[in-house]
């Protein structure tokens, strides 16, 4: 089969290499669309993955092909989503049901082959069937929905009775999962909601979705907690989506006294707080809660839910469609940033 095969640093090619045999508990998924991860970037010029060579690839879904046992065989012909960690189902989290806390786990794309390929293996457990008004390339989006879900969900759990959909709340970072949020909230009738990019294309991708041009900051122009208090006094809930010391601190800044924040973007560098930054979490009393990952099953049958009732359009998301043949593309139009990009499918 083909896959791209990262063996170093660097050093990922499309190569012919053998179709994997699934385990007892594993089927054999053919792969029908993967999405490329902003995560999957740094893996493969920066860092590496926790070991090479390795088939990159965590956002997915298909067709399942063969099962290595019997308890997986009611799964074969079906289209499925795959939730790409893999718990370790011992330690004292996983037995709680919290296998997304779990720090014992394996993971599809990073720490085992991934799909970037024709061919996929992964546990039987980690399968979601698609409902039939569910495309391929809308279910290879159920990963970054569904951290999406978790955000938002998680973001109204902790506000409480603060979250009302008068309540001001703030997306910081308009990548996928930044416009996935927004998608999200503007669904749930949260009108009161601003934005922050630095792009005219996210501006317009955001006005896609429904936000109006004067709740758009570009802080390219004005520094966003300046902003966001002129415009509404302060956010009750902010979403950091960028991951970034300046982005953090805007949302610490523009809170109201017992604001949310709510961490989703990974660390693109150290992080830190100047002592002021430092001060507005206690003397507001914030709340600071961070995310990665999501709960299988609840929330991923929570977006898949929004996605077959058309409460969510995914595929105004996706800027380009590459065959696995041209796959490098993708790769590199998100290192270089070479020209405007949302979501990037192998379809």
């Amino acid at each position: 089969m083909k896959a791209w095969v990262l063996e170093n640093v660097g050093d990922i090619s499309l190569q012919d290499i053998e179709v994997p045999k699934p385990g007892e508990n594993e089927v054999l998924i053919n792969v029908m669309a993967a999405g490329i991860c902003g995560s999957d970037i740094p893996r493969i010029y920066e860092t590496g993955a926790h070991r090479m060579p390795l088939v990159p690839g965590h956002e997915f879904s298909g067709v399942v092909d063969a099962a290595g046992g019997d308890a997986g065989k009611s799964f074969i012909g079906k289209r499925v989503g795959v939730f790409p960690k893999i718990p370790c189902g011992k330690c004292a989290y996983c037995q709680k049901g919290r296998g997304d806390l779990c720090n014992q786990y394996d993971y599809v794309g990073s720490r085992r082959d991934g799909a970037f390929a024709e061919y996929v293996t992964a546990p039987f457990a980690n399968l979601i069937e698609l409902p039939d008004n569910v495309t391929f390339d809308e279910a290879a989006m159920l990963e970054p929905m569904s951290v999406s879900v978790n955000a938002v969900r998680t973001g109204i759990k902790t506000a409480g009775d603060a979250a009302t959909t008068e309540s001001a709340i703030c997306v910081c970072g308009l990548g996928t999962i930044g416009l996935m949020i927004t998608m999200i909230l503007k669904g749930l009738g949260y009108d009161n909601l601003y934005v922050v990019g630095n792009k005219d294309f996210q501006r317009e991708k955001a006005a896609l979705l429904g936000v109006s041009k004067d709740r758009f900051c570009d802080r390219r122009i004005d520094a966003p907690d300046s902003w966001l208090k002129e415009k509404n006094g302060g956010i009750d809930i902010y979403f950091e989506c960028v991951g970034s010391n300046e982005s953090i601190n805007y949302g610490l800044r523009a809170a109201v006294p017992a604001g949310t924040v709510i961490i989703v973007g990974n660390p693109r560098s150290d992080m830190y707080f100047d002592r002021n930054t430092y001060w507005e979490i206690p003397r507001k009393q914030l709340t600071v809660k961070g995310i990665w990952n999501s709960v299988f099953r609840d929330d991923w049958e929570y977006a898949l839910k929004l996605i077959a009732g058309g409460n969510v359009r995914l595929l105004d998301l996706v800027t380009h469609r590459l065959p696995i043949s041209e796959l490098d593309k993708g790769f590199l139009i998100m290192w270089d940033k070479t020209e405007d990009y949302c979501k990037i499918l192998m379809s």
